[in-house]
């Protein structure tokens, strides 16, 4: 089976919002906060703004000081958008190939990844599977040869093709030009929440 693991992210946690929120539910102002911490009102407002990072003590005490679990700032939103451009890089093992995750690391319903082929680029020659009960694949733009151990199959744009997770296949870009597709696997054969 092949795996999904995608690029660490580069870059600090995003917990200014949610201290932010935290604050602004209870009332306080950024001073009083400050006060309690043991920090400067300067730090609170770069902190509520991620353009400060703190140690983990005064993590803490800015936690207690607002009655947050620590953890809560760490969670996967119910709803998160994730861009193209800043969704992490994963690496399927496969050439001239580069590809994304588009769900959040932690959703363990489905997992959505996007690829761009370039021409010739493929799968890899072995037949691989996934670890999962369905896997689709939707091409964008260009095509795509599906390959199985008994079948080959070419999808163009807009063609969807669904299929067992755990039958082994491999894919190649015969085409002239570049393709991309998106993969859609459930459930998620990898889950940060399982790391």
């Amino acid at each position: 089976m092949r795996p999904v693991v995608p690029t660490p992210t580069t870059g600090p946690p995003q917990i200014g919002p949610r201290l932010r929120h935290a604050r602004q539910q209870r009332g306080f102002t950024i001073a009083q906060v400050a006060e309690a911490a043991g920090v400067t009102k300067g730090f609170v407002s770069r902190l509520e703004r991620d353009a400060a990072s703190p140690s983990v003590a005064t993590l803490v005490a800015l936690c207690e000081v607002l009655s947050l679990e620590i953890g809560s700032l760490f969670t996967t939103p119910e709803r998160e958008v994730i861009s193209l451009a800043t969704a992490p890089a994963i690496n399927m093992g496969g050439s001239g190939v580069a590809e994304w995750l588009l769900t959040p690391r932690s959703e363990p319903r489905t997992q959505l990844l996007w690829s761009r082929a370039d021409p010739g680029a493929s799968g890899g020659r072995d037949l691989y599977s996934m670890n999962c009960e369905t896997e689709t694949v939707l091409i964008l733009s260009g095509s795509v040869t599906l390959v199985f151990a008994d079948e080959e199959i070419v999808l163009h744009p807009h063609d969807t093709l669904t299929f067992r997770g755990k039958d082994a296949h491999t894919w190649r870009n015969d085409g002239t030009g570049p393709a991309e597709f998106l993969w859609i696997l459930s459930p998620a054969p990898w889950s940060g929440s399982d790391a």
